[in-house]
């Protein structure tokens, strides 16, 4: 790989991450509101927890998502389909 392409994914990569990143702050700040407003409102029934929970769910597959990227591993998937293709176009491959 050239150096600019190693640039672009390392740019990218820590884009992925720092979106993350952002996403568990706002995550914090906006179920920590919900808390507060729960407790005000109606401290005898935590609704607060059905939005924190799926937000949960979606902020982990987020995190999988960022990171599994990061371990190469969509990087391989794809050199692994570079050859592939490479080898069915190449005229000695049949």
């Amino acid at each position: 790989m050239e150096h600019e392409e190693l640039i672009r994914i390392a740019r990218r990569r820590a884009g992925m991450k720092f979106g993350i990143f952002i996403h568990l702050k706002v995550f914090i700040a906006v179920n920590t509101l919900l808390f507060v407003v729960n407790q005000q409102t109606t401290p005898g029934f935590s609704w607060f927890a059905f939005p924190l929970g799926g937000w949960a769910i979606g902020l982990s597959i987020h995190g999988l998502a960022v990171y599994l990227s990061g371990s190469g591993l969509r990087e391989r998937m794809v050199e692994d389909e570079l050859r592939k293709l490479e080898a069915r176009r190449s005229p000695g491959a049949r």
